[in-house]
């Protein structure tokens, strides 16, 4: 491992990257009057985790399902109300009685009853006793909840993994941009040594025209490499929530470091069944629904209510004082109770209906389970593919180099010909561009591989 490290420090070593000695925590620094920022890969992802747009929406998904537990408990708790009524009579009541005083009983005298301003205050509080439906409306929000914060650690662990994905994009896309910076730079000292030779009469003439065309033929591809870097770079500021117009260095390199996985899928796969966040929500969301069952059923079952009332009325005619009224007071306290005889067969509809949403999840439950399992075993495939690639392009990438130097010696002996100098620069080049690919992959698939584990965010993470 040291020496495949060693070989491509050296590889990179003279490049846009590692120019930077800096390993400060994302610091901008003033270059030639510019304002550069300077990041590593951790600080790349914690940028972007305080900046994404999509985190930011799941948490406060978060934190409204939060408030929906508070919500549903409320169901179970004293509600209390105060009230005031004002009445103004405008025309008075009037009941009928026999004209007693008059003595004749046949006869009814109109009597006023009202009088002009009547006030009344009650404070009234209602208490639920009994309420299945509600006490299994807590455990459901409740389980949502806990729900939402999967959810959330999902959501983060693919923003965290998009986050790194880009870094990588922006390091090889820089990589290589320098590989064919380097490869122009070769064929020119092969020009001028070939125009050298062909002074001196050593070399033809077709040997300079060769090693001129092999210039011009890589300016094409440096430059939609160099464009192709832009690109990349601006994807990345996108997605960690940079000002497009922000000047960004990445501290970082493409360093080939093993990582420790299991070895067998079997391990593999049951370290992701315990960790990944899609499948506790999956097996929350199981238990969400049974509660909805419960919560459903329930409607066909009473409630048990306790009042209350404490009531002060009063009535007065104009130029009376309030304070001089007489305000008495009664109250009550008792019990309600509510029972449903007959829906119209419509809870039992319900309750079919939420036993088979349950149904639902439980199969969505077992088909995630059989997606991850091979996605486990393709991720470790990969990463093993790419791990073997690495090891045998180290070795590729020191014997074409050695070769390119024999073959220039070669040819500035004018022993060589221009088409093996060719030939060894293309080896050459091939050799570097396979071993970064390599690299790059590695990497790329450590970064899924740890999403297919479940090693992005660890549930302990967000407590």
């Amino acid at each position: 491992m040291r020496t495949i490290e060693k070989s491509f420090f050296c590889l990179i070593s003279v490049g846009f990257l590692t120019l930077l000695p800096w390993v400060l925590p994302a610091v901008e620094r003033s270059v030639s009057g510019e304002t550069v920022l300077i990041l590593s890969l951790d600080e790349a992802v914690s940028t972007g985790l305080g900046r994404n747009r999509d985190l930011e929406i799941a948490r406060l998904d978060r934190d409204i399902a939060g408030q929906k537990v508070c919500e549903a408990r409320a169901d179970m708790l004293p509600q209390l109300d105060a009230g005031f009524d004002y009445t103004r009579t405008l025309e008075p009541s009037i009941i009928y009685f026999p004209d007693v005083q008059g003595g004749d009983l046949n006869r009814l005298v109109p009597l006023e009853v009202s009088l002009d301003n009547s006030m009344s205050a009650s404070l009234s509080l209602t208490q639920p006793l009994l309420d299945l439906r509600a006490i299994a409306g807590i455990r459901e929000s409740t389980i949502v909840k806990k729900i939402s914060m999967e959810s959330y650690r999902r959501i983060k662990a693919e923003v965290i993994s998009d986050i790194k994905t880009s870094y990588y994009n922006v390091l090889i896309a820089a990589e290589q941009v320098k590989i064919l910076e380097q490869s122009i730079a070769r064929w020119e000292t092969a020009l001028r040594d070939s125009r050298a030779l062909f002074k001196e009469g050593v070399a033809a003439d077709i040997d300079t025209l060769q090693a001129f065309l092999s210039v011009e033929n890589i300016k094409p591809d440096l430059i939609e490499a160099k464009n192709q870097a832009v690109i990349v770079k601006t994807k990345f500021k996108n997605i960690i929530g940079l000002d497009l117009l922000q000047n960004v260095v990445l501290s970082d390199s493409l360093v080939y470091q093993q990582g420790e996985y299991p070895q067998d899928v079997s391990t593999a796969y049951a370290e992701a069944l315990a960790a990944r966040p899609e499948v506790r929500q999956l097996e929350l969301q199981v238990e969400a629904d049974a509660q909805n069952v419960s919560k459903t059923r329930a409607e066909r079952f009473p409630t048990v209510t306790a009042v209350g009332q404490l009531q002060a009325q009063t009535q007065f005619e104009d130029g009376v004082a309030i304070e001089d009224t007489d305000w008495p007071v009664t109250s009550y306290i008792g019990a309600q109770v509510s029972l449903p005889l007959f829906t119209g067969c419509r809870t039992s509809a319900q309750v079919e209906q939420a036993k088979l949403g349950r149904l639902q999840s439980i199969a969505r439950h077992e088909d995630l389970k059989a997606d991850i399992r091979a996605e486990v075993e393709m991720k470790l495939s990969d990463l093993e593919e790419s791990r073997k690639r690495i090891e045998v392009q180290d070795r590729t990438i020191r014997t074409a180099e050695r070769s390119y130097e024999i073959t220039q010696l070669r040819f500035r002996e004018g022993i060589g010909s221009q088409l093996e100098l060719s030939e060894a620069e293309l080896q050459l080049n091939k050799a570097k561009t396979n071993y970064l690919q390599a690299v790059y992959d590695y990497l790329i698939a450590r970064v899924e591989c740890d999403r297919a584990l479940g090693r992005t965010v660890k549930p302990e993470d967000e407590l």
